[in-house]
């Protein structure tokens, strides 16, 4: 099969993927083999492609929002058969044993492997998974439109709930590209006001389509201060600015897996007040279940760029420098 595989780290301008033609892995008692037809690309493929990310298996093939067709099952494994459509997110494994799995965390298990990152992902015409880790899709979406949820959406979801955010009150989106525009999508649904803080003013003019009612950068002060923000970038410095913005008792969550540091803060000015900083580690497959369903009930319209799966370099270096309007993903 053919795969863009990493065996080296590299800054995504020196092109470290590599494109390959490798045996197609067979399915072991209890996973899938699926055919790859989408397989999104996310800010995370960057970070794990420059090595920013501790831990990372190599040689790995990264990818880890992914829809596709079952071609076969492995040993015991009797959840799909052949030509269902599955999804495949960032949760690849875990082992449903310790503290975290018995705990409805299984986000945080101490043994678990992650799609594109510690297991073979979607840069690839095949890929294996445990078949508890699979998603049924909603018929309602295209492969196209469902490969973000599977990540970008996944997440956001998961950073709303831990934003706290209730209809009604005001949210702020830090950075705007493939899991903001589903995360707001949810937060209009919910009747909340949203306010959206990027660079971009391409990716400004989108969230303005989406429902924004305010739009700026992070140095710039919205009218209202905020119940609760979202931060997807990875720019530590943008942290103070989240934290500038909140009202008393308002909690700023990191959705992002990777951050610069985070400036020295003045306790007063930025915490103070019960203002809560807290991060977002990865996501169950109760947060996978939820956000389709609902994506399925709204339904959330996410908006895409195709590109040939030999262009992966290419499409980092785009969505490093934030040339993306949504979501890029991968066709094979």
């Amino acid at each position: 099969m053919k795969a863009m595989q990493l065996k080296n780290f590299g800054f995504i301008e020196e092109e470290p993927l590599e494109l390959v033609d490798i045996s197609t892995p067979d399915p072991e008692k209890g996973e899938i083999l699926i055919r790859v037809n989408i397989c999104g690309v996310c800010h995370t493929d960057l970070h794990t492609v420059e090595g920013e990310l501790p831990e990372v298996k190599l040689p790995v093939i990264p990818g880890h929002q992914i829809v596709g067709t079952v071609e076969k099952s492995g040993e015991g494994a009797a959840r799909f058969i052949k030509g269902d459509r599955v999804g495949v997110a960032w949760l690849y494994s875990a082992c449903g044993k310790c503290r975290y799995c018995r705990n409805d965390r299984e986000n945080l298990c101490e043994n678990a492997r992650f799609a594109g990152y510690s297991a073979d992902g979607g840069y690839a015409e095949y890929m294996v998974i445990p078949e508890k880790f699979a998603y049924r899709i909603p018929e309602i979406f295209s492969d196209e439109e469902a490969a973000p949820l599977l990540c970008a959406g996944i997440i956001g979801y998961r950073a709303l709930r831990l934003s706290q955010i209730k209809p009604g009150q005001r949210l702020g989106l830090y950075g705007f590209g493939a899991s903001a525009h589903v995360a707001i999508q949810v937060a209009v649904h919910w009747g909340c006001e949203v306010y959206v803080f990027s660079r971009s003013k391409d990716h400004r003019a989108h969230a303005e389509k989406l429902g924004a009612v305010w739009t700026g950068t992070s140095k710039e002060k919205p009218p209202e201060k905020l119940d609760s923000s979202i931060n997807f970038t990875p720019a530590g410095d943008t942290v103070l600015d989240g934290l500038r913005h909140l009202d008393k008792g308002g909690i700023h969550t990191l959705a992002g897996i990777y951050m610069s540091p985070v400036p020295e803060m003045d306790y007063t000015e930025y915490l103070y007040h019960e203002r809560t900083l807290r991060s977002v580690a990865n996501a169950t497959r109760r947060d996978g279940e939820e956000l389709l369903k609902i994506a399925g009930e709204i339904p959330i319209r996410t908006t895409t760029q195709a590109f040939p799966l030999e262009d992966a370099n290419k499409v980092l270096k785009l969505v490093k420098n934030s040339k993306i309007d949504g979501a890029a993903i991968l066709k094979l």
